[in-house]
C-alpha cells in the first residue's frame, strides 16, 4: 500500500514536533493503516510481522487520547517480555516528550516495587507492562483499570505462548467495557481469534502481508556501541578499511547536520542531504557525489530514496533505521549490479532488540563484530600504504628522479633516511586523530521513566537531564584524550597564559553546556587548521568556555580558520583570553 506522511493524520502539534524529532518522515504501512482507525476510536486487530513499525502505530493515538489533567492509568500496553516493555516505553517516551502532562510507566518483574508503586501514586497514564506485574499490582490495589480508556496487546501471540492467557483474560474483565482494544499480532491462531471475538467490538481487521524482502547478498555486520562513541567508531572503520565512496544514512535532519560537521571537522570529504533542503540543493549535491566530488554523504531515508549511484563501498546505518523494510531499502544502496559491498549497523544499548526484530523479519545473515582499537586501525594504515607504494613500485609508473636522489646520496644522506623523510612529508606517519571509546560493549541499564517520580519538585516536571539523553545518538565525545595529551593537571589553567614553554593559550566561547569534549577540540582544530596534533596542549572543558594550549607559531593560524565556524551547532569564536574563565 501507499505509504502516508504523518501530517495527513492530523496529529497534534506537539505530536507532529516529536516524530519529527525523531526522525519519522513518513508512515510504514502498519501505522498508515493503523492510525487513524484509532484515532477514530475503532477496535482493531492487527496482523503484522516484528520490526514493522507497530510500536508506533499504537503509541501515537494512545498519547493523543490521554488527558493529561487526570493523573491516573488511562492506557494500559501489554507486553510479553520485559525488554520489550522497556522498548516500548523509550519510544512512548520519546512520542510523548513534548506532550506537557503526560507520562508513561514500565511496570515488569525484575524491577524493584518501590519505584513502579511512586510512578503510580504520581499518576502515570501510560502503563507498560508484563500481564505477570501487572497482575500483582491489580492483586495489591496499586494499580485501578477503572479509567483505562485503551488496551493494546503488543505481540498477542506470544503472550498466549508464554501461558499468559489466563491473566490476560482477568485483566481486559477489569478494564471498563466501553474502553478500545488493540490487538497486534504476528500470527492469528484460534486462542488469538477467540480473545477478539470475546473482547473487541467490531474490531477493524488490519492485515500486513509479510513482503518478501530480497535481502542484497552483500556482507553485512553490526556494532554495538556506545551512542557517545559513534563518531569515533565510525572513523575508526573508516581508516581501518581504507573507505572512500560511502553513505551513511541517520535518522533525523539535525543528526545529518552534526555528523557532517562532524566529519568536516576531522578532516573527511562529506555532503549532507535531508528532507529539509530545497530540491535543487538535494539535486547539486547528488551530481557532485555521483562525480565523486567528495567521499561521504550523510542522508536520512527519505532524502535517499530513489538513488541509484553504482560502487557505493560500504552502507552505514549510523542510526537503526524504524523498520525492516527501510533496513533493506537502505543496504540496497550498495553491492549493486552483481558487485560486492558490505553494509555496516550501529547499535546503542537496547537496540539490539529492535535489530534482532530485523534479521529475523529479513531472515538475514548478519554478524556482530569487534570494534577496531586504535593500533589494530594503525596497522591497517600503514599496511595499506605499503601495499599501495609496493604496487606503485612494481609498475614503474612514475617520472624518474635520479637527479635528485644522486645530490642527496652524495651529500652523504642514507637511503633509508631519504625514504623515511619523504614518507613523513606526505603524511603518511600521521595517523588521523583517534579518541578512545569508553568500552567495546556498552553495559546496559534499565529503563528510567521520564522525570524520575522520587527526583521531580513537581509531579511532571522534567528533569534536563532526560532531554539531554533522548535522540543524542549524535557521536558527541565525552571522553578524555590519552593521558600524553594532557600531561597536565588542572592547576596548569590557574592563569590566562599557558605554563609551557613555547605555548599560547586560546580561548573559545562554547564547552559542556554544548556537549562538546577534549576530543572534539583536538578534532575540529587538526581538521580545519591542520595543526599537528602535537602542537595542541593541555586542554580544560568549563560549562560554558573551552582553554586550551598550542603551539605559539599555529595560534593567529588556529583563531584565523576557526572563528566564525559553526560548531556544534554554535557559531565559533576563538580569542585570546583576558582573563581567567572559570
Amino acid at each position: 500500500m501507499q505509504k502516508k506522511l504523518f501530517p495527513e493524520f492530523g496529529l497534534s502539534p506537539e505530536l507532529l514536533k516529536a516524530v519529527s524529532k525523531i526522525g519519522f518522515e513518513e508512515a510504514s504501512p502498519i501505522q498508515s493503516e493503523t492510525i487513524p482507525k484509532l484515532l477514530e476510536g475503532c477496535d482493531v486487530a492487527g496482523l503484522s510481522q516484528t520490526g514493522s513499525g507497530k510500536t508506533a502505530a499504537f503509541a501515537i493515538p494512545a498519547i493523543e487520547k490521554v488527558d493529561p489533567h487526570l493523573r491516573a492509568p488511562q492506557v494500559l500496553i501489554l507486553c510479553p517480555t520485559r525488554e520489550l516493555a522497556m522498548q516500548v516505553a523509550e519510544e512512548v517516551a520519546k512520542l510523548a516528550l513534548f506532550k506537557r502532562g503526560v507520562r508513561e510507566l514500565p511496570i515488569y518483574g525484575g524491577q524493584a516495587y518501590d519505584r513502579q508503586l511512586r510512578g503510580l501514586r504520581e499518576g502515570a497514564q501510560i502503563i507498560i507492562g508484563t500481564p505477570g506485574r501487572v497482575m500483582d499490582h491489580l492483586e495489591r490495589g496499586s494499580l485501578r483499570l477503572d479509567k483505562v480508556r485503551m488496551v493494546v496487546l503488543d505481540e498477542a501471540d506470544r503472550m498466549l505462548d508464554m501461558g499468559f492467557r489466563d491473566d490476560i483474560e482477568t485483566i481486559l474483565e477489569q478494564a471498563p467495557t466501553e474502553r478500545q482494544t488493540a490487538f497486534f499480532s504476528a500470527t492469528m491462531p484460534a486462542p488469538i481469534q477467540q480473545l477478539i471475538r470475546r473482547f473487541a467490538r467490531d474490531p477493524v481487521n488490519i492485515r500486513i502481508e509479510a513482503q518478501q524482502m530480497a535481502v542484497p547478498a552483500i556482507e553485512q555486520v553490526y556494532y554495538e556501541v556506545d551512542r557517545r562513541s559513534k563518531v569515533e567508531v565510525l572513523c575508526r572503520l573508516i581508516d581501518a578499511e581504507d573507505i572512500k565512496y560511502a553513505i551513511i544514512f541517520c535518522a533525523t535532519k539535525l543528526m545529518v547536520d552534526e555528523l557532517a560537521e562532524h566529519l568536516e571537522a576531522r578532516g573527511y570529504g562529506c555532503d549532507k542531504l535531508h528532507g529539509g533542503m530545497t530540491q535543487a540543493m538535494r539535486e547539486r549535491v547528488v551530481a557532485r557525489f555521483r562525480r565523486r566530488g567528495f567521499e561521504f554523504l550523510v542522508a536520512t531515508d527519505v532524502a535517499a530514496r530513489g538513488l541509484d549511484i553504482e560502487d557505493i563501498e560500504v552502507v552505514f546505518n549510523y542510526d537503526l533505521p524504524q523498520d525492516a523494510e527501510d533496513y533493506v531499502h537502505r543496504i540496497g544502496r550498495t553491492g549493486r549490479a552483481g558487485r560486492s559491498g558490505r553494509a555496516v549497523t550501529f547499535v546503542a544499548g537496547r537496540e539490539i532488540y529492535k535489530m534482532q526484530q530485523i534479521i529475523r523479519a529479513t531472515k538475514g545473515k548478519v554478524r556482530r563484530a569487534r570494534v577496531p582499537s586504535a593500533e589494530e586501525v594503525e596497522q591497517k594504515r600503514s599496511n595499506q600504504f605499503i601495499e599501495t607504494l609496493r604496487e606503485t613500485l612494481e609498475k614503474g609508473e612514475f617520472p624518474k628522479q635520479d637527479e635528485m636522489l644522486d645530490q642527496l646520496l652524495e651529500q652523504g644522506y642514507a637511503p633509508t633516511d631519504i625514504a623515511s623523510a619523504l614518507i613523513h612529508l606526505l603524511g603518511a606517519d600521521k595517523p588521523r586523530e583517534l579518541q578512545p571509546i569508553p568500552e567495546d560493549r556498552p553495559q546496559e541499564t534499565s529503563y528510567q521513566p521520564r522525570g524520575e517520580y522520587d527526583e521531580r519538585k513537581r509531579p511532571y516536571g522534567r528533569r534536563d537531564d532526560r532531554r539531554a539523553d533522548y535522540g543524542r545518538g549524535d557521536g558527541r565525545q565525552e571522553s578524555r584524550p590519552h593521558a600524553k595529551e594532557r600531561p597536565r593537571s588542572d592547576r596548569s589553567f590557574d592563569s590566562t597564559t599557558s605554563h609551557e614553554p613555547g605555548m599560547t593559550r586560546l580561548l573559545m566561547n562554547v564547552g559542556k553546556v554544548q556537549g562538546i569534549g577534549p576530543g572534539d577540540v583536538v578534532g575540529v582544530i587538526v581538521g580545519l587548521s591542520r595543526v599537528p596534533r602535537e602542537e595542541i596542549g593541555a586542554i580544560k572543558v568549563l560549562d560554558r568556555t573551552i582553554l586550551v594550549d598550542v603551539a605559539e607559531a599555529a595560534a593567529n593560524r588556529v583563531m584565523k580558520k576557526l572563528n566564525g565556524i559553526k560548531f556544534k551547532g554554535h557559531k565559533l569564536s576563538v580569542t585570546l583570553p583576558e582573563r581567567t574563565a572559570g
